[in-house]
């Protein structure tokens, strides 16, 4: 485990998308259950919190919280749910990172939430089954985006190895194969929800791998909208701009009047030669009062 942790900093110091996005999950994780306990000293409801950021199965609430599409992705239900869903993002974001680039992790990650969400949705809408369950269902974790990524790498790279402990080394096709499979079979349990959003998300990666080896790349929009969010929060964006105009108008006064100076002390010498001229004669003039009067025959 320390090693993990060291590495975890080490990367994070680097840049890498996969730490900063655990570091963001963790983030929420601990300031949410924060809040859950704060709220339980004063006789509050910690639901309240919770459900603002989950995304609701029914239309009507998530109407009312269009948000939650996004937080959802962020927020976790207990410590092994994020302990889990952590590790494999830890895991395979490096493996992904090793095809693909640390901005497709991103976008993959908030689309392969994106696309969990909406079929989560939808389905609890559409399929009788799932009626009486609408009212009070609502979606958590980073499950979805995490398991676009898993299914974008064994596109990318199907037949990678991976050692999984007590089974050896398993194709990474294999295991992207035996998770959808998992949540085909349990999509009826008591977490019909999780396993409706996993699917979403395998079908995101997929649909990401797939377009991008074609040229098109499905995470460009999310990732602008991104870049532009994170600009309002950049110090430079908000710095006033120095009026450039002022700075460069005195200087160009100041070159002005030293160039009429000069000018004006020139034409001073050429009279002064020139009566010299008269009243002497040329022999009279020096070296440089002739050079003098000579280049100011030519202008």
């Amino acid at each position: 485990m320390a090693h993990i942790i060291a590495d975890l900093k080490d990367s994070f110091r680097r840049g890498n998308i996969f730490i900063q996005l655990i570091y963001i999950n963790v983030a929420v994780f601990v300031v949410t259950t924060l809040m859950s306990i704060l709220l339980q000293l004063f006789n509050r409801s910690a639901a309240d919190v919770f459900d603002l950021l989950a995304l609701p199965a029914s239309f009507v609430r998530f109407i009312e919280q269009p948000w939650s599409l996004f937080t959802y992705m962020f927020m976790h239900a207990g410590l092994l749910h994020i302990l889990f869903n952590m590790l494999w993002l830890y895991w395979f974001g490096q493996l992904f990172l090793s095809f693909f680039s640390g901005k497709h992790l991103r976008g993959l990650y908030v689309l392969g939430g994106l696309l969990g969400g909406l079929l989560y949705m939808v389905s609890y809408n559409v399929f009788p089954y799932f009626e009486p369950l609408i009212a009070k269902s609502t979606l958590v974790g980073a499950s979805a985006s995490v398991l676009a990524i898993v299914v974008a790498t064994a596109y990318r790279e199907p037949n990678y190895p991976v050692r999984l402990f007590l089974f050896g080394t398993v194709r990474l096709k294999y295991l992207a194969l035996i998770v959808v499979l998992s949540d085909l079979l349990f999509i009826t349990s008591a977490n019909a929800g999780g396993h409706l959003a996993h699917l979403g998300g395998a079908l995101a990666g997929l649909w990401f791998a797939a377009s991008l080896s074609k040229g098109f790349d499905m995470t460009a929009w999310i990732n602008k909208a991104l870049d532009a969010i994170g600009a309002l929060f950049e110090k430079k964006t908000w710095q006033r701009k120095p009026k450039m105009k002022v700075h460069y108008g005195s200087a160009r006064h100041e070159k002005d009047y030293d160039y009429n100076a000069r000018k004006k002390a020139q034409s001073d010498n050429v009279d002064r030669i020139l009566e010299k001229l008269k009243k002497s004669g040329y022999e009279s003039l020096t070296t440089d009062e002739k050079k003098s009067l000579f280049d100011a025959s030519k202008k």
